[in-house]
């Protein structure tokens, strides 16, 4: 019978089996080498119920083609398997769904925890000799800085997050996670100080950001010179502060110096 027929016995569109015949699950019992019409026997319609159920069952096209040769029983014991596989992976998402809100709420919880710690640090911090700012100006920016927080405990999930914690001390070592951005071709080195003693004698040179682009900001300090977490993000507040809207990415690593020096890199992704 044509494709077309078989297709009414089947009770399917004849695209269908064109795709099955292409895949190699169920090719025509003849193709007339001059119309190449396709021509199907009617027992071929046995082959084509148990390619759709195996199909809709979610067996893949080789488990399909390992099987059609295959007797009833073996057929069913696969759907058994199936089953049993479905069942686990069903099992498992009950057991997600029943912790999602224990974690959701740990999460908030760890928020929470970030955010607090952040802003005593930087409450304990005074930026005025390091960046020449006032202590008005620079509670907005730890306003500014927990807002940011807040933003991310209601724009992103626990999968979205993660923190790493400041390292205190004489023994800071470069969090291992942190990529080599100097040696980093997808990066542009566009500014860099050397020797210098605060951030606010140079700090006018490089703020002047381009809105939607993404910087790095690296520094090697001399050891002890600043808590980590507040010097990081007064400087990020401060970059923001004047156009918060500007919608750049922004990257801050702060390390111990070798040298006994103040370092400082400014790096823009291409």
């Amino acid at each position: 019978m044509t494709i077309r027929d078989f297709s009414r016995l089947c009770g399917c569109n004849p695209q269908t089996l064109r795709y099955y015949d292409s895949v190699g699950l169920l090719k025509p019992a003849m193709v007339d080498s001059w119309t190449g019409y396709r021509f199907y026997d009617r027992e071929q319609a046995l082959t084509f119920v148990k390619i759709k159920n195996l199909q809709k069952a979610g067996f893949t096209i080789a488990e399909i083609k390992n099987l059609l040769g295959q007797e009833d029983t073996v057929i069913f014991t696969a759907f058994e398997a199936k089953i049993a596989a479905a069942e686990k992976r069903l099992s498992e998402i009950k057991q997600i769904q029943k912790s999602y809100q224990t974690e959701m709420t740990d999460m908030q919880k760890k928020l929470k925890e970030v955010r607090d710690a952040v802003r005593q640090s930087m409450q304990d911090y005074d930026p005025t000799e390091e960046f020449g700012i006032s202590r008005e100006a620079y509670h907005r920016i730890i306003d500014m800085v927990n807002g940011f927080f807040e933003n991310l405990a209601n724009r992103y999930g626990a999968d979205d997050l993660e923190f790493s914690d400041y390292p205190e001390g004489d023994n800071q070592k470069e969090e291992p996670g942190f990529p080599d951005l100097l040696n980093d071709p997808s990066f542009e080195l566009i500014y860099e100080k050397h020797g210098w003693e605060f951030v606010k004698d140079f700090f006018t040179e490089f703020s002047d950001l381009q809105s939607g682009r993404e910087y790095a900001l690296l520094f090697r300090l001399k050891p002890g010179k600043a808590d980590n977490s507040a010097f990081a993000n007064t400087v990020l507040g401060m970059l923001l502060f004047f156009d918060p809207e500007k919608g750049m990415k922004l990257w801050c690593n702060i390390t111990d110096s070798e040298d006994g020096l103040n370092h400082f890199w400014l790096l823009r992704r291409r």
